[in-house]
């Protein structure tokens, strides 16, 4: 049985002030897959409001626009998927309006839902004729490579940033949204933005993700201030709002995306200053995978262009990203 609906041994938390359970499933989450992170790059520096690309590393010039052309042809990927009947695909499983288990669901299971949930769906629809032909792994940020690698799943559909460091490892989609880091903090907090007030401040990242990277390469060329404390890394951007709820850290820096439904689970926290990268989301696969990576971008230019993107954006992102906001338009794909 194809499984959309995922078992109830793996429940989502169950909203913010469950602080205990979400501890618990932090560790959990940690656990599912051996402890291998992605290898972090360089970032460009940059505070304020000042916007800029991450991870340019050996003069790799914008990753989002060297995936191949989209097509309809099937090779060696497409056809093990086919064969095996469907499609693996590992996701985030507590990321608000993303990928997650709605806690009011009266189910008996409760099925995995969000905005790269839907695409996933789609995603398995086009391949496999239906969208109950997929698997979902709850796959924490920094093992998000290791399991596109080994082969533990087809492809990651799961808030990826498509960077020229993580180009080097696996495959990427064309861009299938645009979002870039921003900080979270309370609403109390003296921090103003990415700038001078994170001075002696404890910042919370994922680690192997793209906020760590920013950090640590901002810290080593004076565009952070030294006393600010990046020590702090977790398997999942969850984990840091746990933390920052604790007071354990002071702030959080994440995706303006991911920051945006963590303010609205915790009315007490809000995103501060702009957000001051630019990033775009990209489906990863392994790197020979050359036919499903073009069919999966047939497919995203099909979901644009059939009003499936927006109906998507509309339900589950607009809440807390606004209907005019520059994310609310599909990025326009540039291939190779």
């Amino acid at each position: 049985m194809y499984a959309r609906r995922v078992r109830a041994g793996l429940r989502g938390w169950g909203g913010v002030g469950a602080m205990a359970l979400l501890c618990a499933l932090a560790v959990a989450f940690a656990l599912l897959l051996p402890h291998t992170q992605d290898q972090p790059a360089a970032g460009a520096g940059g505070r304020g409001g000042a916007h800029g690309t991450l991870a340019k590393a050996d003069a790799c010039a914008d990753p989002e626009a060297q995936s191949p052309s989209p097509a309809a042809v099937e090779g060696p990927a497409i056809a093990a998927v086919k064969k095996r009947g469907y499609l693996s695909v590992g996701v985030d499983q507590n990321s608000f309006r993303w990928g997650y288990r709605d806690p009011n669901s009266t189910a008996e299971t409760v099925e995995l839902e969000g905005f790269d949930i839907d695409l996933a769906r789609r995603i398995a629809r086009e391949l496999l004729g239906s969208p109950d032909r997929i698997r979902f792994k709850a796959i924490p940020t920094n093992q998000r490579v290791p399991a596109i690698r080994s082969g533990q799943v087809d492809m990651v559909v799961r808030t990826m940033t498509i960077t020229c460091a993580r180009l080097k490892d696996v495959a990427f989609s064309a861009p299938y949204f645009l979002t870039g880091q921003q900080v979270l903090a309370p609403k109390s907090s003296p921090v103003e933005g990415y700038d001078d007030t994170l001075a002696g401040k404890r910042l919370c990242s994922a680690a192997g993700s793209t906020a760590y990277e920013k950090l640590a390469a901002d810290r080593a060329s004076g565009n952070l201030p030294a006393s600010a404390d990046i020590s702090t890394t977790v398997p999942n951007q969850l984990d840091c709002l746990v933390r920052l709820q604790l007071g354990q850290v002071d702030a959080v820096v994440t995706d303006s995306a991911l920051a945006a439904s963590q303010a609205a689970q915790d009315p007490t926290v809000e995103l501060k200053g702009e957000r001051f990268t630019t990033e775009y989301y990209g489906v990863a696969m392994k790197k020979d995978a050359t036919d499903l990576v073009r069919r999966v971008n047939r497919i995203l230019e099909d979901y644009r262009r059939d009003g499936g993107w927006k109906a998507s954006y509309d339900k589950w992102l607009s809440p807390t990203l606004g209907r005019d906001s520059e994310s609310a338009t599909p990025p326009t794909p540039r291939y190779k």
